[in-house]
């Protein structure tokens, strides 16, 4: 399919505002498994949009990060994006048309979608350094209804070294250079869905444990009321008793 792509420069994204550049030294102890190009958070719903930040590490110990180039997936595609500022680094937004329009979400024709995001460093101060990432924030969407979506990624070093961040899972087999990827959840799945134990509560036949406990808790509480006014009666009755006694002691000793 023969596609032709418009290029323009974004120098600012609208509704994200200015967004700081992060650089984190504690990487470097992280060590290769976990510096894999990522995007955060790594998942949103279908149909609806998101802000994402496409997290890029360096793992050269003598070279820095230059420029980064994300392509978005073909089928489906992504029909709309805007783009987070960076300090120091400017980002090209590359669109193809299609061959046959797609309706939108909102019942519009759309004739053209992404096909990727370049960011290139301006300022060698900029740079992602060894031992630093960067984050290159995206608003995204709608987004398409599917399960996964996939980022290929090229990271290209200051001595022009590309590493192709491409790959996909196969089965149980971890990619060496696994592609960013972003899961996505069904728009309007119930909000329990999922969780341990799911299913609604049984509210038929005898009252549920916490109602049946509180009223256990209320008789055993009712039940000593009553035995400490029981006791409370025969003590008085006692006292009562022996007043007596005591006033019939004293009449008979006066007397006698």
């Amino acid at each position: 399919m023969k596609t032709s792509v418009r290029r323009g420069t974004v120098r600012a994204a609208v509704g994200l505002g200015a967004v700081g550049f992060a650089v984190a030294g504690a990487l470097a102890v992280a060590g290769p498994a976990a510096a894999h190009v990522t995007v955060n958070p790594g998942d949103a719903t279908a149909g609806e949009r998101a802000r994402v930040d496409f997290r890029v590490p360096t793992e050269s110990e003598t070279e820095s990060t230059v420029a980064v180039e994300v392509h978005f997936p073909e089928d489906p595609p992504i029909s709309s994006v805007s783009v987070g500022k960076v300090p120091g680094w400017s980002a090209e937004v590359a669109y193809r048309e299609l061959d046959e329009p797609i309706e939108g979400g909102h019942g519009e024709q759309i004739t053209e979608v992404v096909e990727s995001i370049t960011w290139t460093a301006d300022d060698p101060g900029a740079e992602i350094q060894p031992g630093e990432f960067g984050e290159f924030p995206v608003g995204l969407g709608p987004l398409p209804e599917a399960d996964q979506l996939f980022f290929p990624t090229l990271q290209t070093y200051s001595d022009d070294e590309v590493v192709r961040w491409i790959e996909e899972p196969q089965g149980d087999v971890e990619p060496e250079f696994p592609a960013p990827s972003l899961t996505l959840a069904a728009a309007g799945a119930p909000e329990g869905e999922g969780t341990a134990g799911g299913g609604e509560a049984d509210t038929s036949g005898d009252a549920p444990a916490d109602t049946a406990a509180d009223s256990d808790s209320d008789s055993d509480s009712g039940a000593g009321m009553w035995l400490g006014l029981g006791g409370l009666v025969a003590g008085l009755a006692g006292l009562a008793v022996g007043g007596v006694a005591l006033a019939r002691s004293r009449s008979g000793a006066g007397s006698s």
